[in-house]
């Protein structure tokens, strides 16, 4: 929470429900109130954790660094900011400490005194972020009206504090992060479940978005099938084959860079979309797939483990390409999949490789 953030807490009650049933149209007033509704309250409390405060104790000191929202249940809490800013006294369903949560180790901008003995709502970054899944709608709606409060309150601080540049940039920093923070809050949707890698829909339109700013001229693209994989949901059931799938992801997340990007298609195919000029750069991506599923299944067999127990991994099928950046995914997907069918054709647990005018087998 920057100091602007909590400038802006308002006293009013609620008069909605549920922010997923507001319209669009809400008043600034609306969008920028620190007030939760009793949905959002009653959404919060599935993930956060309750804990009481007496009155005088302090719940954090501007620049401790924190990564918890608090939401007052009952009783109040003072906001004091120093300088020459005007404190804020916040009351039942008032929440506060919002930055930490988005941001993470957000250093705090005003001390938080308990101001009568409070029954308040924890929220870390990881709770809040499992509330995506339960209402997408009503999460989305308090990051905007987060946001909402955070640039109203930059607009208040440049009014009233022009001279003071320092605080203004850092506000101005801070607003900035949150942006970013609400980009990262939008590309859950983007992410399958199970393994937290792309989903197919992320994976397109991220490379909508590259294809804005400008893809290299070459891309490396690696698809990975497991081997075998009905026959562990067959005779270990499916909590055996998600852990394989999780199994996989491991692998592909560990491999990749920060222009790289992997995903699960669906099912038990995956890719690689890797930043590679040459083939051999992209052979090693997908060498490096194979080998280590193949280390892992030999631990996983090792004398003395349990012939039946659920395998942690397969054996990986893998087809390798390069592509042409101003193509399409069809084109991109249809050479590595030729790739990958000989593969699999082979026995599997192996890497093929489709030059780019190949005949079609």
């Amino acid at each position: 929470m920057n100091r602007g953030t909590a400038a802006l807490t308002g006293s009013a009650r609620p008069v909605r429900s549920a922010m997923s049933a507001a319209p669009l149209s809400l008043r600034a007033s609306e969008m920028s109130s620190a007030v939760l509704s009793a949905g959002e309250f009653g959404l919060f409390a599935h993930a956060g954790r309750m804990r009481e405060a007496r009155a005088g104790e302090p719940l954090f000191r501007r620049g401790d660094l924190g990564t918890t929202m608090f939401v007052i249940e009952d009783g109040e809490v003072d906001l004091h900011f120093g300088d020459d800013l005007v404190g804020k006294r916040l009351g039942p369903y008032e929440f506060f400490g919002e930055l930490g949560l988005l941001i993470g180790n957000h250093a705090r901008t005003a001390d938080a005194v308990v101001a009568r003995d409070a029954r308040l709502l924890e929220l870390h970054h990881q709770e809040f972020e499992s509330l995506v899944d339960r209402d997408p709608i009503m999460v989305g709606a308090f990051l905007r009206r987060a946001i909402t409060r955070v640039v109203l309150n930059e607009q208040s601080l440049i009014r009233r504090l022009r001279r003071r540049n320092h605080d203004l940039q850092a506000a101005l920093d801070t607003l900035h992060a949150t942006t970013r923070q609400l980009n990262q809050t939008e590309e859950l949707v983007r992410t399958d479940e199970l393994t937290g890698l792309y989903n197919r829909r992320g994976l397109m339109l991220h490379l909508d978005e590259c294809r804005t700013i400008g893809m290299p001229p070459t891309m490396g693209l690696v698809l990975v099938d497991c081997d075998r994989f009905k026959q562990v949901n067959d005779h270990h059931g499916h909590v055996a084959g998600d852990r394989v799938l999780q199994s996989v992801a491991s692998i592909l997340r560990a491999v990749v860079g920060p222009d790289d990007i992997a995903c699960r298609l669906g099912g038990d195919e995956f890719c690689l979309v890797v930043r590679a000029g040459t083939a051999d750069e992209v052979m090693r991506f997908a060498h490096y797939v194979v080998r280590t599923a193949q280390s892992l299944l030999e631990l996983d067999g090792e004398p003395g483990d349990d012939a039946d127990a659920p395998p942690i991994i397969c054996p990986l099928s893998v087809g390798a390409c390069l592509v042409a950046g101003n193509a399409d995914w069809t084109d991109w997907y249809g050479r590595a999949d030729l790739a990958l069918y000989r593969a699999k054709r082979s026995g599997g647990d192996r890497v093929e490789w489709q030059d780019a005018h190949a005949p079609e087998d």
